[in-house]
């Protein structure tokens, strides 16, 4: 018996999402997604006006510094010895990071943007769920890591703030801002650190509007995820 039309055309999907030899394999438009989630669309990231210390540093757009990660991890995880996450979601996200460098003392940026691909329904409990492992880590910072000492600022659904002051030969002060955004399947990073005491003082700003502004971007470049 011959194959059904609906096996035939499944089998053009897969072959063609595969890159078999004669199918062309399709790319994501570069500032919107979908068609195709196969990378970070350029308009998925942060307002560079919108990151605190802006004003000093007049932060580049980042997504003309993104590079494509493989196993994404968060700045934090770093200075905290965080331990590998057992079957961690992040393993499998489509994500790029963005960073600035600048000399010692002054203000350092790590961006990131990870997305996992599919409906929303399943990317979305994996999107909350990194961000809930992401929150027990920094829950134990100090038992993993003792030279540290992290406070958690801001501690809701879907959003998390928190500042990790290091002691020692090294002393250093970062401040971590991380984002679930379920409806695109999406989580957002922002992480600013510097030598202590930093060549300048962190500004006044609620975490809510840093937050706000990871959020932001996604609704554009994931569409209809925010409807």
């Amino acid at each position: 018996m011959g194959w059904s039309v609906t096996r035939v055309l499944a089998a053009v999907s897969v072959a063609a999402a595969f890159g078999v030899p004669g199918h062309p394999v399709t790319h994501a438009d570069p500032d919107t997604c979908p068609p195709n989630c196969d990378r970070i669309p350029t308009t998925a990231w942060i307002d560079p006006a919108a990151i605190p210390l802006a004003a000093k540093y007049a932060w580049p757009n980042l997504a003309g510094l993104a590079v494509f990660v493989q196993r994404p991890r968060f700045r934090f995880e770093e200075l905290c010895a965080a331990p590998p996450t057992p079957s961690d979601p992040r393993d499998f996200a489509v994500a790029a990071k963005a960073t600035v460098a600048n000399t010692r003392g002054e203000w350092q940026l790590q961006a990131q943007v990870l997305h996992w691909r599919g409906d929303s329904w399943y990317s979305g409990q994996l999107a909350d769920a990194v961000l809930r492992s992401a929150t027990g880590a920094l829950r134990a910072c100090q038992a993993t890591a003792p030279q540290t000492s992290p406070s958690i600022t801001t501690d809701q659904p879907g959003r998390l703030a928190s500042v990790i002051s290091v002691a020692g030969a090294a002393p250093a002060i970062l401040h971590e801002y991380l984002v679930s955004h379920p409806q695109s399947g999406s989580v957002v990073e922002l992480a600013m650190w510097a030598s202590s005491p930093p060549a300048e003082n962190w500004p006044a700003i609620p975490d809510a509007a840093v937050l706000d502004a990871l959020v932001a971007p996604l609704c554009a470049a994931y569409i209809a995820s925010c409807r």
